[in-house]
């Protein structure tokens, strides 16, 4: 649905985009995930034909972003960062100004309407004025005036921006199901713990560059990798009778199931980092107890988009 080939943009001596090469297929869920100023917006300005590039090409459900851009606008539904909004304009009366702007006959528009207000949970404040509703609300009201024009594809731009806990999960709720409509999403945000429930893929960029693009689990290898290891991390939590972590290390030693391990006698655990990924992790459990150890629990780490963010990432801002 979207393919950007060597996709670059300056603005005077800032390089915003360089090289930019991506795909995201339909009914696919892309998080993009970048510091500010890494060239997340600009990516989607250009996919919306806002701006135009200066090298590169990109073209969204077949039609190229620099011939075609009537077609585009139908088949895209952008929302930016900050939503401008008319707050002197009713919900409904917001929402009739865009489907009439995408050319939408009279005699649909209020089904339309009352299907996006249904779908974004704004049934009852369709006669509120715009500039009435919680910032949450206003965010959702963004979203239905995307959907308004039904696009196969949906440009986010931190869409839960602002918003208060249970606002955010409503937000998520609402992404997912756009994802199980089929529309492909791209989706901009600073809430990685958010984009890891329900992004399908990832692509993390900095300072106009790609660093990763693929499956959230291929991003959570390649950190496994990057700490020298390509297995999990097992991590032990001994009781307190139990002889210090630091003196039962050698009980794991040399055996080419293990890369590593880091033993903390202050919280007494063992952080057992294994060489394979899907090997069985009993043979820990087995080493640690022939050694001494008095096992208090016994799980696997889970690695968060956080920790693989923080390792494909330098923290260079433009």
């Amino acid at each position: 649905m979207i393919s950007i080939k060597g996709l670059s943009k300056s603005f005077g001596p800032l390089k915003a985009l360089d090289d930019l090469t991506l795909e995201i297929g339909p009914g696919e869920v892309f998080g993009f995930i970048g510091p500010n100023g890494a060239g997340k917006s600009t990516t989607m300005k250009l996919l919306s034909c806002l701006i135009r590039p200066d090298a590169g090409t990109a073209s969204v459900c077949g039609h190229d972003i620099a011939g075609d851009a009537g077609a585009i606008r139908r088949n895209v539904g952008y929302m930016p960062d900050f939503l401008g909004v008319y707050d002197d304009l009713t919900v409904d009366e917001y929402l009739q100004f865009f489907a009439a702007a995408f050319k939408i006959p009279r005699k649909q528009r209020a089904v339309t309407i009352g299907s996006v207000l249904e779908l974004t949970d704004l049934v009852e404040k369709r006669h509120a004025l715009v500039d009435s509703l919680s910032r949450g609300m206003q965010q959702r009201l963004g979203v239905a005036r995307v959907l308004v024009h039904d696009p196969k594809v949906l440009l986010l731009d931190e869409p839960a921006s602002g918003l208060d806990p249970r606002a955010r999960i409503e937000m998520r709720s609402l992404l997912l199901e756009l994802g199980r409509m089929g529309k492909s999403l791209m989706v901009s945000s600073h809430i990685l713990s958010e984009l890891a429930e329900m992004c399908t893929s990832i692509g993390i960029i900095e300072r106009g560059r790609l660093l990763y693009s693929g499956s959230i689990e291929d991003a959570y290898q390649r950190t496994r990798a990057m700490g020298g290891s390509q297995g999990e991390c097992v991590v032990v939590t001994l009781e307190a009778d139990s002889p210090p972590p630091s003196t039962l290390e050698a009980s794991l030693a040399g055996d080419d199931r293990v890369a590593s391990v880091k033993a903390s006698d202050a919280d007494r655990t063992l952080r057992v980092h294994l060489t394979t990924p899907g090997i069985s992790r009993h043979f820990v459990i087995e080493r640690l107890a022939a050694a001494g150890g008095r096992i208090a629990s016994f799980g696997i780490e889970e690695i968060k988009l956080e920790d693989a963010f923080l390792k494909l990432t330098t923290g260079a801002l433009q």
